[in-house]
């Protein structure tokens, strides 16, 4: 079992989306802070982000968001989080964000959100990141990708064992036990072997 202090939140700034991503986001902060489970995120005060860190303020949880300096000069940055880093790039922000976490969870979003994601499957796919992956799976929104990451299998561009690199739940509320039962990825010949 995995032990899970800091969950890093990749999700979604767009406040257009329907209420269901939203009211997600905040319970999910207000479960973490409940359970003393810090969050890492990327920063923001709007859409999901902004829900998720509301959520765990609300629980009195400890949040800190790493913001690209380009997004804290456009005022795009949750005043009221535990901590608010100003970092030079996204990179930076990505690469703090994975290296400040035991766990990484993904709700839904746009191609920010998508490209956090496939980026730390990446990683750990590399070798170079070991952490529990959980794909939040709310009303259907990762279908798509589900069955794209599947085809990569398929295809022989993945090897089967890879499919246990992350781990989809349908709602917040499995999202701790899902993290807390996954055995860490082993940093070994599966993870650089060749297709």
């Amino acid at each position: 079992m995995s032990e899970i202090r800091t969950v890093c939140v990749y999700c979604a700034s767009s406040d257009q989306c329907r209420p269901i991503f939203l009211d997600s986001a905040f319970a999910l902060g207000t479960l973490l802070a409940k359970e003393n489970i810090d969050i890492v995120y990327g920063g923001g005060s709007t859409g999901l982000m902004g829900r998720l860190a509301d959520g765990a303020i609300a629980g009195n949880g400890h949040v800190r968001g790493i913001i690209p300096q380009f997004m804290q000069n456009l005022e795009w940055g949750h005043k009221g989080i535990s901590v608010l880093e100003e970092v030079e790039d996204m990179h930076t922000r990505k690469f703090l964000m994975i290296r400040k976490s035991d766990g990484i969870v993904a709700l839904p979003g746009g191609c920010g959100t998508l490209e956090e994601l496939l980026e730390a499957i990446t990683w750990k796919r590399l070798g170079l990141a070991h952490q529990p992956i959980v794909i939040v799976n709310i009303d259907g929104f990762y279908d798509p990708l589900i069955t794209m990451l599947q085809r990569t299998v398929d295809e022989q561009f993945m090897r089967p064992e890879h499919l246990q690199m992350w781990h989809i739940v349908d709602s917040v509320e499995e999202v701790l036990p899902m993290l807390r039962s996954i055995e860490p990825w082993p940093l070994n010949a599966i993870s650089y072997a060749k297709v």
